[in-house]
């Protein structure tokens, strides 16, 4: 067959997974891919466009794209203490704020990070969608008066003097007792079982090579995580990549069909992951 498209971000997260698959370290079974690597809003988008085969995308835009894709066991970004956090420039700016009137930066619109957002705060209006890697810098520049970040970004931003209002996170695992379901892969339902099955298991088998081989950290991920520091890119991988991330199991998918049925929605488990059998 042709290359299988596969997205996802440059985020250490996402380049230590995928490494081994796409770099042939493991047998790919005769499988080839054609890696589109970007920001995970960009992605979201395209998934909506259903223009991947298979892409990383956040688990707040997956209702709108589930009569394209399933969500495959294997590469989520799942846990507890991961979440996005609300933030502002000083202590006296997240003292007061309530979110009706703040103008408030998001890491775009389609993210899980958003859909948290509106429902610590569903009252608040004046929000702007931008790349989660702008967002201190509209803080400093007093373009927003808060904003949440994601990604490497909720290890850096204390270095800047701005402060935290919310961890989202925490607010999500305090309402219902579950693991926070930030990001996942998936995979058109279109493509033959067995091959979604495939796919599955080299994502899994990716990830434990990544983990035999950790913390040594892989010139791919290197590559593309551009000036971030090891310390750095470490804390990342140690945040996101998990057991859940090898394989969500009961718990994570049970921790998924939560947050999508918060968002209004009600799933089956058959709706949303691809047939394991």
């Amino acid at each position: 067959m042709d290359k299988i498209t596969l997205g996802f971000s440059p985020c250490p997260n996402d380049t230590f997974i995928f490494d081994a698959l796409v770099n042939k370290k493991i047998d790919t079974g005769g499988l080839e891919f054609e890696v589109v690597l970007d920001d995970v809003e960009t992605l979201n988008r395209w998934a909506i466009e259903g223009r991947l085969a298979v892409t990383k995308l956040s688990y707040g835009v997956l209702p709108q794209v589930l009569d394209t894709y399933r969500v495959l066991n294997s590469g989520s970004a799942l846990g507890r203490g991961v979440g996005p956090l609300l933030i502002c420039r000083n202590n006296s700016q997240g003292a007061l704020f309530s979110g009706a009137a703040e103008t408030v930066a998001i890491p775009g619109e389609h993210t899980t990070a958003h859909l948290l957002f509106k429902m610590a705060y569903p009252g608040a209006a004046n929000k702007v969608f931008m790349r989660y890697d702008a967002i201190e810098t509209a803080l400093l520049n007093e373009t927003v008066q808060a904003g949440v970040i994601i990604h490497e970004n909720r290890f850096t931003y204390q270095d800047k003097g701005l402060q935290l209002i919310t961890d989202l996170g925490h607010f999500w695992e305090e309402q219902t007792g579950q693991p926070i379901p930030l990001g996942g892969i998936v995979i058109k339902k279109e493509l033959p079982n067995p091959l979604q099955q495939q796919v599955d298991g080299l994502i899994r088998s990716s990830i434990k090579y990544a983990f035999a081989h950790y913390p040594q950290l892989a010139t791919y991920v290197r590559t593309h995580a551009q000036e971030m520091s090891e310390t750095v890119m470490r804390q990342h991988i140690d945040l996101y990549v998990n057991d859940y991330s090898v394989d969500l199991g009961e718990a994570g998918k049970h921790a998924v069909l939560q947050l999508l049925n918060a968002g209004g929605g009600t799933f089956a488990a058959a709706d949303v992951f691809v047939n394991s059998h």
